[in-house]
């Protein structure tokens, strides 16, 4: 079953705000708990944004745990 993520207006904001962040710098890797930090987002929220930069293949995470350009360093 497949779960279609509709998140409201400021997180739908939020997520543009990641997602233009890792295009600008495409080296960028984060852990969870640094993400939460830079971009003040609280543990369900940030549930929501991962989760759907994941979905949409924009992001991934290492087997180290950190947030990474799903397209770069995936050899």
């Amino acid at each position: 079953m497949s779960i279609t993520l509709n998140p409201p207006k400021y997180l739908c904001d939020r997520i543009r705000v990641v997602r233009s962040e890792f295009s600008e710098m495409p080296g960028l890797r984060l852990s969870r708990r640094q993400a939460e930090r830079l971009w003040n987002l609280d543990p369900s929220s940030a549930d929501v944004i991962f989760g759907a930069l994941e979905q949409a293949n924009f992001l991934r995470r290492t087997p180290n745990d950190l947030y990474v350009r799903a397209d770069v360093g995936s050899r």
